[in-house]
């Protein structure tokens, strides 16, 4: 991945954050001709020691399942919010526009789950954006319907290895530049402008503490 050190987050803590914010993710990996790829729902999971397991579960015998099976080496992309910034916001307008973006890149080895952790990853995913007193909670599906779910449906997690970040929010600009492409994204308007000039000021108020 495009990646320069000054704008790499070094501290692992912001990065899981990130990831959980963010966690409808994009995972893929080689296939028969082209590579296969899935964006879905994962739980983040990551203990003291920086281990870091990823679980979902998606539909069999689709391409992303039969090429993941194959080949159990995957990258999960996790995107935040990105947006143009003009070089007119530079104090030198005559140098390159660019795009402001968060991401993270994470490499693992995915494993499928039996019916037990099949089970247990839907109703984990389940229950963590429908509360117990939901219509649509896991404990109101009835155990036929499940069942039927089961045959069609494989849980999975993914032991990362390695992780690699990119929040590219013009860190590499001036205090001044920094404070004027804020006031350009908010006065923008638009939901990604908004957030990116959140970010920004975030990162100043850290720098400035």
């Amino acid at each position: 991945m495009y990646s320069l050190p000054y704008f790499t987050e070094k501290d692992g803590a912001k990065v899981i954050a990130f990831m959980k914010k963010n966690s409808f993710a994009i995972i893929t990996g080689p296939g028969e001709e082209y590579p296969a790829a899935t964006q879905i729902p994962l739980e983040v999971i990551a203990d003291n020691d920086g281990k870091i397991i990823l679980s979902g579960h998606l539909m069999k015998n689709t391409d992303h399942h039969r090429a993941f099976v194959k080949n159990d080496k995957v990258l999960v992309i996790f995107n935040g919010p990105h947006c143009y910034v003009s070089a007119s916001w530079y104090n030198n307008p005559q140098s390159a526009s660019t795009w402001n973006y968060m991401t993270v890149h994470a490499k693992g080895t995915i494993s499928f789950s039996d019916d037990i952790g099949t089970y247990e990853a839907i109703k984990a995913i389940t229950n963590k954006y429908d509360d117990a007193q939901s219509a649509a909670a896991f404990n109101n599906m009835s155990q036929a319907y499940i069942g039927k779910m089961l045959k069609a449906i494989v849980g999975f997690t993914i032991e990362v290895k390695t992780v690699e970040n990119i929040f590219k929010l013009s860190q590499n600009k001036t205090s001044e530049e920094q404070l004027n492409i804020i006031d350009k994204l908010k006065k923008r308007g638009d939901e990604n402008s908004i957030l990116i000039a959140a970010e920004m000021k975030k990162l100043i108020s850290t720098t400035q503490a």
